[in-house]
């Protein structure tokens, strides 16, 4: 694909491209805003580095890409509530995303994607690896697919406590949640297949115990995860990130320990509200 308003510069042969020559700060132009999603179906992920964004422009840019909606576990800042902060403190053992996972699978209707925005950035670690499920399902076997075409997965979010942290991210009231998603859906703009499971949410299939599910299951997640479906971002000040939370899986790479370097990371994100998977 050719784009003539931004500049491109893919990082994997798998997925994830950094965009240059965008101010994400201000009003995208159509023409602009319309390249740039051709970027994000493209490459899955996208990134824009050296961005000055306060949490208005922050809003406004995901905006973009859809609707922003708040998370159902974590509170988002007070004139802000769709916005949530992310943070690693030193000596904190617990890495909020340390899962590979696509965000809210448990929801009925799974966001279209997110908008991660770099605050504070330890001098190394903390990086953020994405997979691309497209490459995961078509890498099947034609008798697998065959298989997974007619299952349901059942997405659980485990405890509600587990999406906070005392004194750094507050949590919200609320009942642990499940949603059934196909295995296998559809793209809405592309109409491409993908793989829609992950180690983070997927229990086990509809109809089935966890233990008739596990190893398929098991199978699936070890075969998505493989090197050549990946790709790997390593943060830097003002960087942020828009991922197609539909056709692939994220996780934060949990080798930044804060209790020995003494460093936080410190992001906010801005969840895109999506629909319900076909």
């Amino acid at each position: 694909m050719s784009y003539r308003h931004i500049e491109v510069s893919p990082l994997a042969g798998a997925l994830g491209a950094e965009i240059g020559g965008v101010d994400v700060s201000r009003p995208l132009s159509p023409e602009v805003r319309g390249e740039v999603l051709d970027a994000l179906h493209e490459h899955l992920v996208i990134f824009f580095r050296d961005q000055e964004l306060d949490c208005a422009q922050h809003h406004a840019f995901a905006s973009n890409f859809g609707p922003p909606i708040p998370h159902p576990f974590t509170k988002g800042l007070d004139e802000w509530p769709e916005t949530i902060e992310i943070i690693r403190s030193p000596g904190e053992p617990y890495n909020w995303d340390s899962k590979f996972h696509s965000d809210l699978m448990f929801l009925e209707e799974p966001p279209m994607g997110a908008s991660l925005y770099a605050l504070e950035i330890p001098p190394y670690g903390g990086d953020t690896v994405f997979v691309n499920m497209y490459l995961a399902y078509e890498t099947l076997s034609e008798g697998l697919k065959n298989a997974l075409g007619g299952l349901q997965g059942i997405n659980e979010s485990g405890a509600p406590a587990n999406y906070s942290t005392p004194g750094a991210m507050a949590g919200k009231n609320g009942e642990p949640m499940a949603a059934s998603h196909p295995v296998v859906r559809t793209h809405p703009v592309t109409g491409r297949k993908s793989l829609f499971v992950s180690p983070g949410f997927t229990r086990r299939f509809e109809d089935m115990t966890d233990e008739e599910s596990r190893p398929l299951i098991d199978f699936l997640c070890e075969h998505a995860l493989r090197p050549e479906f990946t790709c790997r971002f390593r943060w830097s000040p003002r960087a942020i990130a828009v991922w197609d939370n539909r056709v692939s899986l994220h996780r934060a790479v949990p080798d930044f320990f804060g209790e020995v370097d003494k460093h936080r990371r410190v992001m906010h994100r801005v969840t895109i509200g999506g629909d319900r998977p076909v």
